[in-house]
């Protein structure tokens, strides 16, 4: 069966529409909320004083460093959220918000496993087909393997995409299964799925950018003070929550598409 765009996101816009109410809610909470705490909380990166590459490094090592929990919070409750509302777009006996956020809180760990392997894998990767050689001085080994490297990184996590899908809807909470799982629902669907989700994040991008520059325009007028950040903070979040919140539909309308009806409708055929 070949991977259908379109369908995708038709789908995705039909599931947005039919649970509008309570994703709006959800996406509020575990979204946009969070979102606007960061712009509000979380100082800016300073700016460096000069264009020495050890300072630029430095500063930045120290604002993620100092905020770090910060990051941990936020990269939990958004992982929370996604779970959520897969479960209450594909699970098709209705659950109630409480039974998806049960869903949420539970997928939490098995997730952070998955990325956890996953992202060990890649470093390791990494280092052998980069970092050796780059300590031994070869540049254009370097450079070759740093562009092999980057399109493995490309592949894997677009053969990987669907590992949230794949714990809210399925219910797979071992990592490694669910890692098996996702590879096995992506294989023959990368290049199409890859450019799926590189054309929406074009997308995403020139939004964004378009409403920073509408918004800066007041927020400017307003100065540096507490108005303009809140102006900022806001439109951010907004931004934000609306993209995850698409980007949670498109995640269940592609895994209907690839892995068939979900646990509720199989449950529903047999009785």
């Amino acid at each position: 069966m070949k991977f259908d765009m379109g369908r995708a996101w038709r789908d995705a816009v039909a599931m947005i529409n039919a649970n509008r109410e309570v994703m709006l809610v959800i996406s509020g909470v575990f979204f946009f909320l969070p979102s606007l705490a960061f712009v509000l909380l979380i100082p800016e990166i300073q700016p460096p004083t000069s264009d020495n590459p050890e300072e630029v490094e430095r500063l930045l090592l120290e604002f993620y460093s100092a905020n770090s929990p910060y990051f941990i919070i936020m990269g939990v409750i958004q992982v929370v959220g996604l779970l959520a509302v897969l479960a209450l777009l594909r699970d098709d006996r209705r659950p109630t918000v409480g039974d998806a956020l049960k869903v949420g809180v539970t997928g939490v760990l098995p997730y952070i496993g998955t990325q956890l392997i996953v992202a060990f894998a890649l470093a390791l990767a990494i280092i052998l087909l980069v970092a050796l050689p780059a300590a031994a001085g070869i540049a254009a080994i370097t450079v070759i393997f740093g562009a092999i490297a980057a399109a493995a990184f490309a592949y894997i996590m677009t053969r990987l995409s669907l590992t949230l899908p794949v714990i809210s809807i399925e219910k797979v909470f071992n990592p490694l299964h669910i890692i098996r799982r996702a590879w096995n629902l992506t294989k023959g669907h990368a290049l199409q799925l890859f450019l799926f989700f590189m054309l929406l994040f074009v997308a995403f991008m020139v939004i964004s950018i378009v409403a920073s520059l509408v918004t800066g325009i007041p927020a400017a007028l307003l100065g540096d003070g507490a108005t303009a950040q809140i102006i900022s903070g806001v439109v951010s979040g907004l931004v934000s929550a609306l993209g995850t919140m698409l980007f949670a539909a498109i995640l269940a309308a592609v895994h209907r598409q690839l892995a068939g009806p979900s646990t509720g409708n199989l449950s529903q055929t047999f009785e």
